[in-house]
């Protein structure tokens, strides 16, 4: 025999209610009929509280009792066949007069007991229970109405009372032999004292109900119907790839509950824990799904972490001082004095040196308990052994929790590196002896953020999402959207990662979504927004958002946004930027960058900073890393200039060449920007800062392969003519080149701490003399690759290489 408790969202509407009769018509194919035990309609304890306080205000409550009406009375239209209605209309009806009656009581009075409130509050499950066995017995033959009150015994602690246990499973089993053999239905959440009193056993106490039922009758199972799959490793609603659990121990599943899985009742577990008996949460809604089965042990999982869980609102109260070192019964005399007074203690924390105790505690409860610690200790702080107690607001408590924990090592390590890469601050912490819970304290604020951040550290075998807020939307921008939504299955098929793009800007539109903006029509998107581009505004968004696992990448070649990466920094996002202008100004910014980075424990990722896709960056950084010594760098680092010094041969003169590379798209709309080498010492200033080297931009010595009259034309049209006028000059450095077998190269030089630009005419035995097309090509010569330097070389230009680069970037944020 098994036990099915169906909660309020499953008798909350007529559909649902169908689907609950339809659940047990099913069992009843089995040859065997369970107990059913049932709580309000959804919605209506709360409407009940509602009146109860209405009615003591001396506010008028009848709209409340009609809606009450209403909800119940429209289930017996639209289920029940005419002829049987009136039975139920008249003892619901009586049930509704008392109701009504006591709250005009309470009116009178203009105040509630907690006696008083604990009878209005049985009125949903007395009303509900009553009107679903009638519909049952529609179906199913004749059903039996039980109410709890009349076999679960209970103290007079109205609210939350405390079971009798060995009465109540005298009574339980001697009403069940009355009526062996019929389909009982069960009240869930009241009771009775021994005066008959009704009482409560704590809001979701209908799954106690079934438990206390299920472990008097020694059932096989205790199945708890709700609106969800089971016990989720997350709550749903704030972790979207949250997903349901095959198993857990009692001990698991107590801990998940205890700290705000809302799924189960915590007390029902003790009763099915005594008698070992299974307990089985379905989703009424999807009752082909087998849910989560929790018993006296769980399967081995290839996760160290069970489930997360989280408590959304709560207070801590800090209690510190001299007075509290070594003094033997402080603590006892502190937690008796909040249990006396019914506040409950949610988590405990204190120092090693016994200078202070913190503990978490109810909202509600935090002022009432500090006023009573203020009291109790009043002689203490006075003489100034402790100081006042500081109530601190405004928090969260979340939860790893599961048995292999105690198996496991790092998951400490692997919690708080996830909380600290995203920026969330741990206010206190407490871990069992057990091991089987991890607890901290964090802001309300970062409580999403931080669930996403730490299911995606303990759940690898999903995929990672990054969250990216992109600016920029020329070449590379387009581009880089283009390979994000064509390589997005790739990508989380073998990387396991997803890459959202949740925020993008141009100079005219910006536009945000935490879903993740459609890659397919981003630009129509973007053109519809009614958001004007505003750089502050799209910073203060992004921190807004506070989004797990964010990366800021940079797809201009503007100042301003280098402006704001110190800010982005502070708020633990990282930074992907293929604009050279923050890592090649002054040395102290290309130094703050870093140590941000490294502060907040975020990336700072610039390949295409220096040779656009190529992996020059990351090359440099491994030697480096690798304990390898940095002896010379050479370097060809222009596609444009790399394009006319390889074409420049034959009859074709520089100024044709130069005009060939413009119109190929390969130069600035002013070709003297690429020719006067400036782009080319950003590269080189920023390669040799990453190997180690304090230098600026103007220790860096450019000769000009220009001659002056060329660089001061007034316009691009001069600046050709003068090209044409200095014919000769180029003429001759080509015949000069030619003549000894060599080529003329623009090569920057890094050696010894000196970094210069120059141009070369090197021979076939360089590595550079074999270079073709926009190519760029790099050099190392360290003291591991003294003899035969490493080389690098490829396409350094180009959007598809450069946005390649940058989705490089994005993807190795997400290997962390």
């Amino acid at each position: 025999m098994k036990i099915l408790k169906f909660g309020g969202t499953s008798v909350g509407s007529v559909k649902s209610i169908s689907t609950l009769i339809e659940i047990l018509k099913h069992e009843a194919a089995s040859g065997e009929n369970p107990v059913v035990v049932l709580s309000a309609m959804g919605g209506v304890t709360n409407l009940l509280s509602t009146m109860a306080n209405k009615a003591a205000a001396g506010e008028d409550f009848s709209g409340y009792v009609s809606e009450l009406e209403n909800r119940h009375f429209d289930v017996i239209k639209a289920l029940l066949e005419v002829h049987q209605q009136n039975p139920v209309f008249t003892r619901l009806k009586i049930l509704f007069n008392e109701l009504e009656d006591i709250l005009q009581g309470i009116s009178s009075l203009r105040e509630i007991t907690a006696r008083t409130h604990d009878l209005v509050l049985s009125y949903g499950e007395r009303c509900s229970t009553f009107l679903v066995s009638k519909i049952a017995e529609q179906h199913l033959g004749p059903t039996v109405y039980g109410n709890a009150a009349d076999f679960i015994k209970t103290d007079s602690s109205f609210g939350q009372a405390k079971v009798n246990k060995e009465l109540t499973d005298l009574l339980i089993r001697e009403f069940y032999e009355q009526n062996k053999g019929k389909l009982i239905f069960v009240t869930g959440f009241i009771a009775s004292n021994d005066e008959g009193r009704i009482t409560t056993l704590g809001r979701g106490g209908s799954d106690y109900t079934a438990a206390i039922f299920g472990a008097a009758l020694d059932v096989e199972a205790i199945e708890i119907w709700t609106d969800v799959n089971g016990m989720m490793t997350a709550d749903p609603r704030m972790v979207k790839k949250a997903f349901p659990l095959k198993d857990l121990s009692y001990t698991e599943a107590m801990e998940l509950s205890y700290f705000g899985a809302k799924v189960i009742y915590p007390p029902t577990m003790i009763p099915a824990f005594m008698k070992k008996i299974p307990i089985v949460i379905r989703n009424t809604f999807e009752p082909s799904f087998p849910g989560t089965v929790i018993s006296h042990e769980s399967n081995e999982t290839e996760h160290s972490v069970k489930g997360i869980s989280s408590i959304n609102e709560i207070s801590i109260i800090d209690l510190q001082g001299s007075g509290m070192v070594g003094k033997a019964g402080f603590s006892g005399r502190l937690f008796s004095l909040l249990a006396r007074e019914q506040i409950n203690v949610i988590l405990i924390t204190q120092s090693s040196s016994e200078h202070s105790i913190t503990f978490a505690v109810n909202p509600a409860d935090a002022v009432k308990g500090k006023l009573l610690i203020e009291q109790e200790f009043e002689l203490e702080l006075e003489a100034r052994k402790i100081e006042k107690p500081e109530i601190e607001e405004g928090l969260s408590i979340l939860a790893i929790v599961g048995e292999n924990m105690r198996s496991t090592p790092g998951i400490s390590g692997t919690l708080f590196h996830a909380l600290g890469r995203n920026g969330v601050n741990v206010r206190a912490i407490a871990q069992g002896s057990s091991e089987y819970n991890i607890s901290v304290i964090i802001s309300r604020v970062d409580l999403a953020k931080a669930l996403n951040a730490v299911h995606d550290a303990f759940y690898t075998d999903l995929k990672k999402t990054l969250n990216v807020f992109c600016l920029g939307t020329g070449n590379i921008g387009k581009t880089l959207f283009k390979q994000l939504r064509d390589h997005s299955d790739f990508l989380q098929r073998q990387n396991g990662i997803l890459v959202k793009v949740v925020g993008i800007s141009n100079t005219r539109k910006m536009v945000f979504d935490t879903a993740g903006l459609p890659l397919e029509n981003w630009l129509e998107v973007l053109e519809e927004s009614t958001e004007d581009a505003d750089l502050d505004v799209f910073i203060s968004r992004m921190k807004e958002m506070n989004l797990p696992n964010a990366v800021f990448v940079d797809n201009t070649a503007s100042p301003v946004p280098v402006e704001f990466y110190s800010e982005v920094f502070r708020s633990n996002i990282s930074v992907v930027t293929c604009n050279k202008i923050g890592n090649s100004s002054s040395y102290q910014q290309y130094r703050g960058f870093k140590d941000l980075a490294r502060k907040h424990g975020v990336d700072f990722y610039y390949e295409t900073n220096v040779g656009a896709g190529l992996p020059i960056i990351r090359t440099l950084k491994d030697l480096m890393m690798s304990g390898d010594r940095v002896i010379r760098i050479e370097a060809i680092l222009s596609g444009t200039i790399s394009f006319i010094f390889n074409n420049f041969k034959g009859e074709t003169s520089f100024h044709d060449i130069v005009k060939l590379a413009q119109e190929k798209g390969y130069t600035e709309p002013d070709p003297r920007d690429d020719l006067r080498g400036t782009d080319f010492m950003r590269k080189m200033l920023i390669l040799a800062r990453d190997a180690g080297y304090t230098l600026e931009p103007e220790d860096v010595k450019i000769d000009s392969m220009l001659p002056q009259a060329c660089l001061d034309a007034d316009s691009v049209d001069e600046f050709y003519d003068e090209l044409k006028k200095n014919n000769d000059y180029f003429e001759v450095l080509k015949a000069n080149a030619a003549s000894g077998g060599k080529v003329l190269r623009y090569i920057g030089k890094l050696e010894n701490g000196d970094v210069s630009i120059a141009l070369e005419m090197v021979d076939e035995a360089h590595p550079f003399y074999m270079l073709s097309g926009s190519d760029n090509i790099i050099s190392f010569t360290t003291e591991r690759y003294k003899e035969r330097p490493l080389v690098v070389k490829g396409p350094g230009a180009g959007a598809e290489v450069t946005a390649a680069g940058v989705f490089a970037d994005i993807v190795n944020v997400g290997t962390f």
